[in-house]
């Protein structure tokens, strides 16, 4: 018998009744397929959110273990609430938290990584004709501490779960129908793919397109997973994110990301000696901190200019880690930047084919829209431009690069 992972978000568990919806969606795929269901959820609708205020009502002192056991209470919530729904509908289930199904993880709070799962007691509970519920976002230490995956973990939560069971098929249950060419509300004109490749979905998941985390990718690719991305609100099919070899690549562009939360910090007058750059990266690395474009640009004989961009969240602290480093290497200035956003283009068909990134600088630059920085990958182009142009800049790259199949 096949093991079908399921998960649902914060806004497909929102209330009484669509977690009664849930639990109709779970049994009918149950008696539809046949197969043993293991059904991930996140908190309800804004609990997080609640939560995060409700701590700092109480303290300015922000404590990492305490958040993660404070935060970790939302899902316990949903997963106890859909179980008793499933009872009352007939089925056998029950509710795991994620210490209790097994998710050993690493001994970070607040942003830990899932490191393996010991499915044992899933799979006993399996045999014995039930629906698993398992808390996302969360997972324990080798210490037994409690700790979250980040924003968006619960999606790495079901894959990883679907992975280590061996399971046919996660789905991931949301509040859109799928993987669009880019986010409708900015692109009226963007449509649903109806399928698209782990490494286009782990970086458009990356650069800022909110339908998958981008682990849960990483461990989709890594288990060769299929996951269907799909609405929660209707029945029509969704997007399928699966290897690129099984695709049929038709335009050189799939999609376009608007990324807000970013910031951009640049160390001036760097001296130009070998190391430099790597004790800048490396102390921002030993305080698990993530750097995503760099550039260095040599400014006279003896110095170089330094910028990169970190996420707006992470901006405060990365400074304060970036003026310790300045001190020690003798960096005259920091200045700091975060009217900025990060628009790219991903595609699997730009792999080999010129011209595409010519398409993209040309089509911001009719539009009088300055860039700031670029970085490049095989399959990816992004830009840094100003926050209040780029909307606008997703716009008319869809319009003239995807829209006319580039």
């Amino acid at each position: 018998m096949a093991i079908h992972v399921q998960k649902f978000g914060g806004t497909s568990v929102g209330s009484p009744e669509k977690i009664k919806n849930v639990a109709k969606i779970v049994l009918d795929t149950k008696k539809r397929t046949g197969n043993k269901m293991v059904v991930v959820l996140s908190a309800m609708g804004h609990t997080t959110d609640e939560l995060i205020e409700l701590s700092k009502n109480v303290s300015s002192v922000r404590s990492d273990r305490e958040m993660d056991m404070l935060l970790a209470t939302g899902e316990q919530i949903s997963i106890a609430l859909l179980a008793m729904a499933l009872h009352e509908l007939g089925a056998k289930a029950v509710s795991l938290t994620g210490y209790q199904a097994g998710i050993k993880t690493q001994p970070v709070h607040s942003r830990s990584r899932i490191l393996e799962i010991d499915t044992k007691r899933v799979e006993k509970y399996l045999d014995e004709d039930n629906i698993v519920i398992v808390a996302g976002f969360q997972g324990f230490t080798e210490e037994l501490e409690i700790t979250t995956l980040g924003r968006g973990g619960s999606d790495t939560t079901a894959v990883a779960l679907a992975g280590s069971l061996k399971a046919e098929l996660c789905e991931i249950f949301t509040d859109v129908e799928g993987v669009y060419t880019g986010d409708p509300r900015v692109i009226p004109d963007a449509y649903k793919l109806k399928e698209i490749s782990y490494e286009e979905m782990l970086e458009l998941a990356s650069l800022g397109a909110q339908v998958l985390h981008p682990r849960s990718i990483e461990c989709a690719s890594f288990y060769g997973t299929v996951v269907h991305v799909r609405s929660t609100f209707s029945n029509n099919g969704g997007t399928y994110v699966k290897g690129v070899d099984a695709l049929e690549i038709k335009n050189s562009v799939s999609g376009v990301a608007i990324d807000k939360n970013q910031a951009k910090i640049a160390l001036l007058d760097v001296p130009d000696r070998p190391g430099m750059a790597a004790k800048l990266f490396t102390a921002i690395a030993e305080q698990f901190y993530i750097v995503d474009m760099i550039i260095q640009s040599v400014k006279d004989s003896f110095t170089n200019d330094i910028a990169f961009t970190v996420s707006r969240d992470d901006m405060e602290a990365v400074v304060k880690i970036a003026e310790a480093v300045a001190a020690e290497i003798g960096c005259t200035k920091i200045v700091s930047d975060t009217n900025v956003a990060k628009v790219s283009i991903v595609g699997a068909g730009m792999v080999g084919k010129p011209g595409v990134a010519a398409a993209m600088f040309k089509s911001l630059g009719d539009n009088g829209i300055n860039i700031q920085m670029i970085s490049t990958s095989e399959i990816k182009i992004s830009c840094i431009v100003k926050l209040d142009e780029c909307e606008e800049a997703a716009r008319v790259i869809h319009k003239n690069l995807i829209l006319r199949n580039l």
